[in-house]
């Protein structure tokens, strides 16, 4: 008979173990804040002017919002960060937050960032994954004309070869080291080449190993559907497929480019039916781990809990190389801390960058929290029951 999992996702002493007194008011402060959404709109309007003026606010939002959500200005930094995290068996995926910068020279600049920042991750057993985006590499409305079926030009051809060289070059590099490499997902209207380029690198280096992972958007409600399809795919190319599985990140541009576009939204018609999807493709994955590798990457606690559930009624190791689990830095610690205590593979998405230029990834982290119903006023919560529980 198999032994019971013990594993809860409310032990806050586990959850924040890795927070200081100090570490745990600061994000106390930070949260309750980060739950007005007045207060949020005001700094979404009022930093990228502050900082074109050139006030010194750098200071104040490096020690608050920054440190909260990213692992540092730089790789090394970054990696310092991993290696307190890595202490608490916590792996980091590393994802450069800056926005991508259109411009042939700018995407050519990306790819040795990349491989340098693959060899740094190989040197380390606490770096296992790097996320990147194909609109770091490939102009969007390049990427959007492939996506309508638009013929191209023979410059827009050569163009598209360039994308797939540097995608090549970073995917390859990954496999030599093995560094697995999360592709982003991107808008529905240029997400075809994404997908076609991301299961062709899967068909060239995920023969012995899942390296690379494409990313599949649960609120959407084709992609339950497109993740079996791209099983079959792989299984006929005799590769195996990575699949990190999200809820999703662009819902309202989504929706709002449907209805100025008039046609049917991609969108799920409601949250209960992308929690379906989204509990339906763990378990779709985890019947098939003879054949993938799945990314579980959410902050929905019901979600993970199904998943590691799944995975220890089926009496596979809790530490599979075929299974991880992934929170953003900053939050969820009780999902992140849990998991990792009771023996998963999990890690920490770690965005990393100059202040100034993480600022669009900071703002749309704030504004999601705010969106997110009932999330602020769990992480407070659980900041909360620790602080009492340490009498601080």
């Amino acid at each position: 008979m198999e032994k019971q999992l013990s594993l809860s996702f409310d032990n806050t002493a586990i959850a924040f173990e890795a927070k200081t007194d100090k570490d745990l008011k600061k994000a106390n402060f930070l949260f309750s804040n980060i739950g007005k959404p007045w207060l949020v709109k005001l700094g979404a309007t009022f930093t990228p002017i502050a900082f074109k003026l050139g006030l010194p606010i750098k200071g104040i939002i490096k020690n608050t919002i920054f440190s909260q959500f990213c692992g540092g200005e730089t790789l090394e930094e970054a990696a310092h960060t991993a290696l307190q995290l890595g202490n608490y068996h916590v792996g980091v995926a590393l994802d450069y937050g800056v926005e991508a910068m259109e411009g042939e020279e700018n995407y050519d600049h990306a790819v040795p960032e990349f491989v340098r920042a693959i060899k740094y991750a190989a040197s380390r057993p606490d770096i296992p994954f790097i996320a990147i985006k194909i609109t770091g590499f490939a102009r969007f409305s390049l990427l959007e004309k492939i996506h309508a079926k638009t013929p191209l030009s023979t410059e827009e051809q050569q163009e598209f070869e360039r994308v797939r060289k540097r995608v090549h070059a970073i995917a390859e590099a990954a496999a030599l080291h093995n560094v697995g490499i999360l592709v982003d997902a991107e808008e529905s209207w240029i997400q075809q080449p994404v997908d076609d380029l991301t299961d062709e690198m899967m068909s060239l280096f995920n023969k012995k190993k899942v390296i690379i992972f494409n990313t599949f958007q649960m609120y959407r409600h084709d992609r339950l559907e497109f993740l079996k399809k791209s099983l079959d795919t792989a299984v006929k190319g005799d590769y195996l497929l990575g699949a990190k599985l999200v809820r999703g990140a662009y819902m309202e541009k989504e929706n709002k480019r449907a209805a100025e576009n008039n046609y049917p939204t991609p969108i799920q018609p409601s949250k209960e039916a992308t929690d379906r999807d989204y509990d339906a493709g763990v378990a779709f994955c985890m019947n098939n781990l003879d054949k993938l590798g799945l990314f579980v990457g959410t902050h929905n606690e019901n979600s993970c809990m199904q998943a590691a559930k799944l995975l220890h009624a089926k009496e596979v190791p809790h530490n599979t190389d075929r299974v991880s689990f992934s929170q953003l830095l900053g939050m969820s610690d009780n999902i992140t801390f849990n998991l990792a205590h009771a023996g998963y593979n999990v890690s920490k998405y770690l965005p990393y960058g100059p202040v100034k230029d993480v600022m669009p990834y900071l703002i749309r982290r704030a504004q999601e929290n705010t969106s997110i119903a009932g999330q602020m006023g769990r992480e407070l919560g659980l900041i909360r029951k620790e602080m009492k529980r340490r009498g601080i």
